[in-house]
Formats: C-alpha cells, sequence, structure tokens
C-alpha cells in the first residue's frame, strides 16, 4: 500500500478553499488505496508563534526515515529552518495554493520576509503540487524548476442546479472569508452605483480571521447607504452553503487574487451566472463564456458587467445558459486525486 504523510497548517475543520482541498484529496487518495496520515498543525500559520512552530519541527522529527511528506504552503512557506533539518532524510513535497508573499493587504516589509522564507523552504523539497497552471509559472520566481512542479487543480462535488430567489430583484450571492483579498469593498463600490436597479447580496464568509476589515466593510456599507440590502451570514456550515446556493440568482467574486477560486466552480456546478475578476488563476478556473471576467480592483468595470445580469433577464438566462452547459466539463475530486497522485510519482524519488 502507497503511504503518505499530509501536514496541515492548522485545523482541518477550517472552512477555506485550501483546508477543503486538502480534505477532497486526502479522502481521494485514501478511496484509491493509499494510506494517507494527516497531522494537524497549532492555528496560526503563516504567522506562527514558537509554539506553533516547535509543533512543526516535533512532527518532522517524529516522521520515519522516508516518508513520503506533502506540507501545505501555507506551513511551509515559513518553516525553512524546520525543513531544511529533514530535507535528506524525508521525502518532502510542497503543495502551494497561491505563494504567501501575494496575500493582499501585506506591507512591502512583510511581503518581502514572506518571500525570501518560502523561497528557501521550496528550495528543502523534492517537488512542488499547484493548484493551477498560474500559481505553477509564478513559483519561477521562487528558482523552483519547472521539473519540480506539478498541478493538480482542485474537482468540485457534484450539486443540483439552483432553483434562483423566486424575487423580483435578483439575490446575488458571495462565498468569501472577509480579508482584503477577496475584494468585498471593490464589491460594495460597485453595487452602489447600481443602487438605482433592485438586487440584494449575501456575502458569506468568516467575519474573524482579519477584524479589522470586516469592521471597515461595514462602515462602507453604511456610508453608501445599503445595509437594507446587503446580508453578512458569517462562516456557513455545508449544509448551508448549499441552501444559499440553491436560493441565489447571480454569483459574484471581485478578488485580488486568487490560487484557483474553488467557489467559482461550486457556483458553476449550479448552474449560477458569474461576474468575477481575471485575478490569478479565476480564468484557468473557469470555462471560456461561462462567466464575466473583469479586471481586478475595478468598481465601475464590476458595474458593468453586473447591470445587465440584474437589469435584463434575457441576458442572465444566455449565462445562465452557458454555465449550465459549462458544469458538464467539471473535474471530479476523485480525478483531482488522480492527478495528486500522478503527481507524487512524477516527483519523488
Amino acid at each position: 500500500m502507497r503511504s503518505l504523510h499530509f501536514v496541515l497548517p492548522g485545523d482541518p475543520e477550517t472552512r477555506s478553499g485550501g483546508f477543503l482541498y486538502d480534505r477532497r484529496v486526502v479522502a481521494a487518495l485514501r478511496d484509491a488505496g493509499w494510506s494517507a496520515t494527516e497531522h494537524a498543525l497549532p492555528n496560526g500559520f503563516p504567522f506562527p508563534n514558537e509554539t506553533a512552530r516547535a509543533a512543526a519541527a516535533d512532527l518532522l522529527a517524529t516522521l520515519p526515515n522516508g516518508a513520503a511528506v506533502v506540507i501545505d504552503g501555507l506551513a511551509l512557506g515559513v518553516l525553512p529552518t524546520e525543513v531544511a533539518l529533514h530535507s535528506e532524510r524525508l521525502r518532502l513535497i510542497a503543495l502551494v495554493h497561491h505563494p504567501l508573499a501575494e496575500e493582499t493587504g501585506l506591507d512591502a516589509a512583510t511581503s518581502a520576509r514572506l518571500f525570501d522564507s518560502e523561497r528557501a523552504a521550496l528550495s528543502q523539497v523534492a517537488g512542488v503540487v499547484t493548484t493551477s497552471r498560474h500559481t505553477a509559472l509564478g513559483l519561477r520566481d521562487y528558482g523552483v524548476p519547472a521539473e519540480r512542479i506539478r498541478v493538480a487543480e482542485p474537482g468540485v462535488e457534484p450539486a443540483p442546479l439552483a432553483r434562483g430567489s423566486g424575487e423580483a430583484a435578483p439575490l446575488l450571492l458571495c462565498v468569501a472569508s472577509l480579508t482584503p483579498r477577496k475584494g468585498h469593498a471593490v464589491l460594495i463600490e460597485a453595487l452602489a452605483r447600481l443602487r438605482d436597479h433592485p438586487w440584494r447580496l449575501r456575502c458569506a464568509g468568516s467575519d474573524t480571521r482579519d477584524p479589522g476589515c470586516a469592521e471597515r466593510l461595514h462602515t462602507l456599507v453604511a456610508t453608501h447607504g445599503l445595509g437594507n440590502r446587503i446580508d453578512w451570514l458569517g462562516e456557513a456550515d455545508e449544509p448551508a452553503l448549499n441552501r444559499l446556493y440553491n436560493g441565489a440568482d447571480l454569483f459574484v467574486l471581485a478578488s485580488h487574487h486568487e490560487g484557483y477560486g474553488m467557489v467559482l466552480t461550486e457556483a458553476l456546478m449550479r448552474g449560477l451566472p458569474i461576474v468575477a475578476t481575471a485575478a490569478g488563476a479565476i480564468p484557468e478556473a473557469l470555462p471560456d463564456k461561462a462567466a464575466r471576467l473583469v479586471p481586478p480592483n475595478d468598481p465601475p468595470a464590476l458595474a458593468e458587467a453586473l447591470r445587465p445580469l440584474i437589469a435584463d433577464p434575457a441576458a442572465h438566462a444566455d449565462l445562465a445558459a452557458a454555465a449550465r452547459r459549462a458544469r458538464e466539463a467539471l473535474p471530479s475530486w476523485r480525478d483531482s486525486g488522480a492527478r495528486f497522485a500522478a503527481a507524487l510519482a512524477a516527483l519523488l524519488p
């Protein structure tokens, strides 16, 4: 039986795209006959305290010689010293969702520190698996040779087509944690330009990962007088998310950067029209003509992409039909697990 250790950068049940990818891939590998052991580090990465850093060092020290070990990049990127101590005796693979230094809102010094740290850590591993071709290409800047990189895009769970809200005012849905990278402020500014059109917005996502960002967003909504049209729902579990997708008419994501954008393929699986930014790997995640993409950080462009889908039922129906056609080609998590297994076979000595 093929054996693998998978190191997670915190609580495995954390509701984020990265953690969901890790859980689904591990499950797919097990279904395919792998012995895959999960090891959860303390929360706090990529800014670990000394306790979390010591826990990572202790874990690596306990793994047997020659073990195949996948370390999620959220942790690996800030553990270059700890990883270097075991790079010769363990067969290490980095899983990079997107480089740490590309997180929106970092000051220049922090971004530079994360870049240097992740570059050093990646030099210690046998290979790297990324979740998109966009991220794979970006790792050239980190000194990772192309032959040491493989791509295993996320899959998506089967889901029924959304029934929609049934209301005259289209119901928009955004699923994203309230952090600067997700671009909620851009979305609010865009919707403020559409206040003369009927619409409602529901935002599902954690408001505790960056409380300062959440507070600024609430203030921005109040400034534009949109408080009665935007609902902040907080973090939603899977049944609640399914209900939200099912009752939505349109999905929107204004991210500044995405390593893939799994919520977009989840929306596409439900046949929802999508408006998003062409940021990072988003164009890679969405098939041609299945969504309207605009430049990131451009509220006027986002507003103009949303306007016809809110105001014109025919335009909405056309994009929904394109989404329904595109959903048939979406990969499954079994497909993703097979790609991940193939990546390991190619990268591990």
